[in-house]
C-alpha cells in the first residue's frame, strides 16, 4: 500500500492529477495551446517552467528550502554599534530601515489587482487555484507601533532603544506551520498557536542575562504573542506574486546596558522550521549590540 502523506500541501496531486489528467495544473490540450502562444524559444515559456521547477525542488528537497530569518538594519558581522549623542553613528542604520518600510507605504498597496485585506483568511492560496496573478495581503506598517517611524524617525536609536525589523525570507511555495508546544522555548511555553509563527529573543550568552532588559515585539499577534501570520504564505514567485510583501515583526530593545557588547539571539518557531549551527540565519539570527551614550 502506498504511503499516504497528508502534510505535502497538495503538491503531489498538483504535479500529476490522475483524476483530471493534469500535469503541473494543465491538461494536455492546455499545454498544447500554451506551446503555440509561447514557443520554447520565448522567455514567457521559459520563466514559468523555471518557477515550477523551483517549486518542485523546494517541495521534494525540503531541507534545502528551510526559511531564513533576516533583520534590518544589518551590518558587517551583524554588529550594531552606535553612540546615542552622535546621529552620524546610527544614520546608516535608520536609513536602511526607512528604505525597507517605504515599500510598505499604503499608497503602494492600493492596486486591487495585486493586494487585498486578508484578515483571518488562512490557507488563502493553493496550487490548484486558477492560473494567473496571486493577490498579496496588505501589511500596514502602523502595526509596528514604536518602530513604524511614524512618531520616531530614528526608530529608537536616538534614545538607545534600537528597533530591528524582521522578516522570513521568501521561498517559493513554502508554507510554514504553527508550532506545537514541545517545540517552544521557556518564554512561550503553555501558549497555543494555530495561525502564527511566533518569534522570541533572548541573551545569547549566559553572562548577558541581566543586561538585555525588556524586549518589545510589534506586529500581528495571537494570544498576546507577536509573530508572522500564516495568511501571507505561500509565496509563488515573481511571475505569479510580483507585488508580494512579507509580513514584518518589529523588535525593540528598550533597556540595553550601555557601554557593553551584548549578544542577542532571535528565533522563529514552527513545526517545519529547523535550525543549523552552520547557518546563522536559518530560522534564527544573532546580533551584537554596543550602545554608548
Amino acid at each position: 500500500m502506498p504511503m499516504k502523506n497528508d502534510s505535502d500541501g497538495g503538491w503531489r496531486k498538483f504535479v500529476w492529477n490522475s483524476e483530471k489528467g493534469e500535469f503541473l495544473g494543465r491538461t494536455g490540450s492546455s499545454w498544447r495551446k500554451y506551446s503555440i502562444f509561447f514557443p520554447p524559444s520565448s522567455n514567457q515559456a521559459i520563466t514559468p517552467s523555471v518557477n515550477v521547477l523551483t517549486v518542485f525542488i523546494c517541495l521534494t528537497q525540503t531541507r534545502r528550502c528551510l526559511s531564513g530569518l533576516s533583520h534590518t538594519p544589518r551590518s558587517e558581522k551583524s554588529e550594531i554599534s552606535f553612540k546615542m549623542s552622535e546621529a552620524g553613528t546610527y544614520e546608516k542604520y535608520i536609513n536602511t530601515v526607512k528604505e525597507l518600510l517605504k515599500l510598505y507605504d499604503l499608497e503602494n498597496q492600493n492596486n486591487l489587482d495585486h493586494y487585498e485585506d486578508c484578515g483571518g483568511k488562512y490557507n488563502r492560496l493553493s496550487l490548484s487555484d486558477p492560473p494567473g496573478q496571486k493577490k498579496s495581503c496588505r501589511f500596514q506598517k502602523t502595526l509596528l507601533e514604536s518602530c513604524s517611524g511614524k512618531d520616531d524617525d530614528t526608530f529608537g536609536f536616538k534614545q538607545g532603544n534600537p528597533c530591528l525589523i524582521v522578516k522570513l525570507n521568501r521561498i517559493v511555495n513554502y508554507r510554514p506551520r504553527a508550532p506545537s508546544n514541545d517545540t517552544l522555548p521557556e518564554g512561550l511555553k503553555g501558549k497555543s498557536f494555530t495561525n502564527l509563527i511566533p518569534i522570541h529573543c533572548k541573551n545569547k550568552r549566559e553572562e548577558d542575562a541581566t543586561k538585555i532588559g525588556e524586549i518589545k515585539y510589534y506586529g500581528f499577534s495571537e494570544g498576546g504573542v507577536v509573530g508572522f501570520p500564516l495568511q501571507y504564505y505561500p509565496y509563488y514567485g515573481k511571475q505569479l506574486h510580483g507585488k508580494y510583501l512579507q509580513p514584518l515583526v518589529a523588535i525593540q530593545f528598550t533597556n540595553l546596558t550601555l557601554g557593553e557588547e551584548l549578544r542577542i539571539e532571535c528565533k522563529v518557531y514552527g513545526d517545519n522550521i529547523y535550525y543549523n549551527e552552520k547557518d546563522r540565519y536559518q530560522g534564527r539570527f544573532d546580533v551584537k549590540f554596543t550602545v554608548n551614550s
